[in-house]
């Protein structure tokens, strides 16, 4: 997996904006993406960041980059927890928690909406989508925002914005590591 890959589709997180991000990876075989991953959490696991894989089709893999402590923060707010519950998550850690996530991700097709609260989303956006689908949303930009519009609006600017200069540095040369920013 390259650099270039976690700096377009991760720069929030790295940059420590955003507690996860999701994307697809393709590999030649599952040995190529176990090797990819470990060797890139070498570089982010020191940071406070981790790598996962959640689920594979076919070549492509979804791979989890996430900020184990501010998703266990994010996970333990009342509406967070209240959703997890609804969907019938164990009460117990951010780890078992993602172990369950996983899990479904890997029985079901698409997405289990939940898994907005495992990227920072606000609870209440994700539990707006939950219960609505796509429809009613106020706008939408990295997710779909059913409850503060211009809170989220000004999160998607920095999150564009980030990724943008983060891109632009990558580009001069400055390595991954110098881009990460530590917990």
């Amino acid at each position: 997996m390259s650099e270039e890959i976690l700096i377009q589709y991760a720069s929030p997180t790295l940059a420590g904006l955003k507690a996860g991000n999701l994307f697809s990876v393709e590999f030649t075989d599952k040995t190529d993406m176990q090797d990819s991953i470990r060797e890139i959490n070498r570089i982010l696991v020191p940071k406070g960041l981790r790598m996962i894989p959640l689920c594979e089709q076919g070549k492509r893999t979804l791979v989890y980059l996430f900020r184990p402590s501010v998703v266990e923060k994010g996970l333990s707010k009342d509406k967070a927890r209240e959703i997890l519950d609804l969907c019938g998550y164990p009460d117990g850690t951010m780890k078992q928690q993602l172990v369950s996530l996983i899990g479904r991700m890997r029985r079901k097709k698409g997405f289990p909406h939940e898994i907005g609260l495992f990227l920072g989303y606000p609870p209440e956006d994700v539990e707006g989508f939950i219960k609505n689908g796509p429809k009613n949303a106020k706008c939408t930009g990295t997710w779909k925002v059913y409850g503060d519009e211009e809170k989220a609006r000004c999160l998607f600017q920095k999150y564009r914005h980030c990724t943008d200069i983060y891109r632009r540095q990558w580009k001069k040369g400055i390595q991954l590591e110098k881009l990460i920013v530590p917990v």
